[in-house]
């Protein structure tokens, strides 16, 4: 599917045979086509073609129903529920500009999240943690054993061969990660 450049509108026209034509593509679509637009986060706006009048809202409720339908049951009973006591009442106006507003929060704190997680695994506090104790150990061992942490046949203020110490890091850095991917198992299975 092309992509659109930013601020532009695809135009997809929706005619009463059901069918859906991309303007931009000049190419019939599906529903489907669309949901993955939505992804994509391309702009668009379905129109009736034989009207004009605009036919977004409807066709993105259509998806949402494929959607829920489909076994991909995003919405609980009780939201729905409530949702649909809602339309008549005198707060029905006011909604649709929380639930826009609740949604924004969501995504952005999804991707503050998203970002923490990958922040995390690139800079892993566990790992520094196992690293500044290795330092501390090595420094009370040099304070109390002098000459322990050196190389045998080197000079007492060369510093001991790194490539051991490298290895004992990996594993010990291998171990927490392990340690960590397990506890991570542990909440994903609380949470359910």
């Amino acid at each position: 599917m092309a992509k659109v450049k930013d601020g532009d509108c695809v135009i997809i026209k929706k005619y009463a045979n059901r069918r859906l034509y991309n303007t931009q593509s000049s190419s019939y679509i599906t529903l489907d086509h669309l949901a993955q637009m939505v992804r994509e986060n391309v702009d668009f706006k379905v129109v009736d073609a034989k009207t004009g009048d605009d036919i977004t809202h409807q066709i993105l409720t259509q998806i949402i129903m494929d959607e829920e339908a489909s076994g991909e049951q995003m919405l609980p009973v009780n939201f729905l529920r409530q949702l649909i006591s809602m339309y008549g009442n005198s707060m029905q106006g006011l909604v649709p500009h929380y639930l826009e507003a609740s949604m924004d929060n969501f995504r952005d704190n999804q991707q503050k999240l998203r970002s923490a997680f990958e922040e995390s695994f690139g800079n892993n506090p566990l790992a520094k943690i196992a690293k500044q104790n290795l330092e501390m150990f090595k420094a009370a061992t040099a304070a109390f054993m002098p000459g322990a942490m050196q190389q045998e046949g080197a000079a007492p203020s060369e510093p001991a061969a790194s490539e051991p110490a490298a290895a004992e890091g990996e594993d010990e850095l291998s171990t927490l990660r392990a340690q960590m991917a397990a506890m991570q198992k542990k909440l994903d299975s609380l949470g359910k």
